[in-house]
C-alpha cells in the first residue's frame, strides 16, 4: 500500500494489513506482515525506543516488500506490543522476536534492527543462532551509556523506572501528550505520530531506556558469524555517528552504509534511507546465499 488517509489527529500514511499473535506463554503482540514474492526470504523489522514498527518503517515496508516476506512487531510496552508486569528486558524482547517466529511459521529471518531494535537483533543472534541467517543495524551501537551526559540521562530513566514501581507513570504520561498536543495544534502541523505513541505503557518505556543503558555487546559482538550490514546515520544526535562507524569495525566482514539524516533518518529522509536499507538487506541475504546460511 502507498499513499496517505486521513485519521484522527492528521493525516496518516497508509499502512499493510496489521493484526495481533499470540505467543504462548508470553502474551499478544501487535504485528504488521507482507507476503512479498513467493518464497521470498523474511526480513523481521525491530523499531527503536519510545517508537513503534509503523513510526519506524512506514516508509520501508512497500519498498523492501518488493523483495521480501516482511514482518514488523511492536516490542513489549510499546505501540500495541506485548504488555507485561514484569520489568523491561531487551533479552525478552529478542525471546518474544523469536516466539512470533516460531507462530509464524519462520525458520529463518534477517533481523532489521533500529537504534534500541539494533541491540534486539542482536541478542536475538546470540540468543537464537538457528533463527538468524543475517543481520542489518542501523542506527545503532553495542553501548549506549559512554560519555556523562548520557551516563546522566540513563541514570535519570533508571530512576524514574524505580519510581514508577510505586507512583503510576501514566497519568504524567497523559500530561506530556496533552502538552504535545498543545503544541502540535499551535503548529498547525497535526502528526499522526502522537496516536502511536499515546498507546505506550510509559513505565515500560522509561525502564526500556534504563536497559540500555545497561546494554553491552562489546565482548561478543566480534563472534558474529552471519553476513552483517551497519547502516551508519551521520550527523547522528543521539549515538554518535563515530560510535556507530567503531561499531561496524567490530564485526568482521560488516558491510558499512552511510546515510545522511541524523537519527531520524528513516522516518525524516526516508528517500536516502530506504534506498540505502533495501540494498543492504539485498546484499546480506546474497552473501548468506552465496556463503551458505550460517549454523
Amino acid at each position: 500500500m502507498s499513499g496517505t488517509s486521513h485519521r484522527s489527529g492528521g493525516l496518516r500514511p497508509a499502512l499493510p494489513a496489521g493484526h495481533y499473535v499470540w505467543l504462548p506463554g508470553r502474551g499478544r503482540s501487535f504485528v504488521r506482515e507482507l507476503a512479498g514474492p513467493a518464497g521470498a526470504p523474511v526480513v523481521m523489522l525491530m523499531h527503536g525506543w519510545s517508537a513503534t514498527a509503523d513510526l519506524n518503517w512506514f516508509a520501508s515496508f512497500e519498498p523492501l516488500a518488493r523483495h521480501f516476506r516482511v514482518v514488523a512487531l511492536d516490542h513489549r510496552g510499546h505501540g500495541r506490543g506485548l504488555r507485561s508486569t514484569e520489568p523491561f528486558r531487551l533479552e525478552d524482547c529478542a525471546d518474544d522476536a523469536a516466539a512470533l517466529a516460531s507462530a509464524l511459521d519462520i525458520d529463518r529471518c534477517v533481523p532489521v534492527g533500529y537504534s534500541m531494535g539494533g541491540p534486539i537483533a542482536q541478542l536475538l543472534w546470540r540468543r537464537h543462532p538457528g533463527l538468524v541467517d543475517g543481520l542489518v543495524l542501523c542506527a545503532t551501537s553495542s553501548h549506549f551509556s559512554e560519555q556523562p551526559g548520557e551516563r546522566v540521562v540513563f541514570g535519570v530513566a533508571a530512576g524514574l523506572s524505580a519510581v514508577g514501581t510505586v507512583v503510576p507513570l501514566r497519568p504524567f504520561a497523559g500530561a506530556a501528550l496533552a502538552g504535545w498536543c498543545r503544541w502540535q495544534k499551535l503548529l498547525r502541523r497535526p502528526w499522526w505520530g502522537f496516536d502511536e505513541i499515546s498507546r505506550h505503557d510509559w513505565a515500560q518505556v522509561v525502564d526500556a531506556a534504563r536497559e540500555l543503558g545497561r546494554f553491552d555487546s562489546r565482548e561478543w559482538i566480534s563472534d558474529v558469524s552471519v553476513p552483517t550490514a551497519v547502516l551508519v546515520t551521520e550527523d547522528d544526535e543521539v549515538v554518535p555517528t563515530d560510535r556507530q562507524l567503531a561499531f561496524a569495525a567490530t564485526i568482521p566482514g560488516a558491510i558499512v552504509r552511510r546515510v545522511p539524516g541524523g537519527h531520524g533518518a528513516c522516518t525524516m529522509v526516508p528517500h536516502r534511507f530506504v534506498p540505502e536499507l533495501v540494498d543492504a538487506c539485498l546484499e546480506v541475504i546474497g552473501r548468506g546465499t552465496v556463503g551458505g546460511a550460517a549454523a
